[in-house]
């Protein structure tokens, strides 16, 4: 029962910690557009963890995109650690100077984002496949920073009946 009340408390926790803001303060004068630093080719590494920092998954991605002027497409070809493949194919409208939808597969509804400096955020919910073959409904709230012309570092937070459950870490590289 003691273990229930503290792992309740520590999620809890967890999911009142700060995350980042567009409003944030930013580390380098650098602009993020999206089109420009997804056209072409890109790799990145991530994994899952839990909220309690367990590693849950590991994965690479290799990422094909490409810029028609209104609508990127970014098709990413998924390999984890076990040996397990999954494609999901990113379809994302420019909606403003600075703002973003989209969608793929599994995702419900749209995906909208904002690009903010070297910053970019969206939110969606999204059925993810598991490893058992069932779906988890989640909703992500995910994180991009461009740390130099060709590496960007994401950090989605990761919730369940709005808790969180955990957060993927991921380094895209231009390929």
């Amino acid at each position: 029962m003691n273990l229930k009340l503290s792992a309740l408390a520590c999620a809890f926790l967890i999911g009142c910690s700060g995350a980042p803001d567009l409003d944030d303060a930013k580390l380098s004068s650098r602009n993020l557009n999206l089109e420009e630093f997804f056209e072409g080719k890109t790799v990145a590494r991530g994994q899952f963890q839990d909220l309690f920092g367990n590693v849950q998954r590991r994965f690479d991605v290799n990422i094909q995109g490409s810029w028609d002027g209104q609508t990127l497409t970014l098709v990413e070809d998924f390999v984890y650690a076990d040996g397990s493949t999954e494609q999901r194919i990113w379809t994302l409208d420019k909606t403003g100077e600075d703002t973003w939808s989209g969608t793929a597969p599994g995702v419900i509804g749209k995906a909208n984002g904002t690009e903010s400096g070297d910053t970019f955020n969206w939110k969606y919910r999204i059925d993810l496949p598991g490893r058992d073959g069932k779906t988890m409904r989640v909703d992500f709230d995910d994180w991009m920073w461009l740390l130099s012309d060709d590496r960007l570092l994401n950090r989605a937070y990761v919730k369940k009946y709005g808790v969180t459950i955990g957060e993927a870490i991921i380094v895209f590289e231009k390929g």
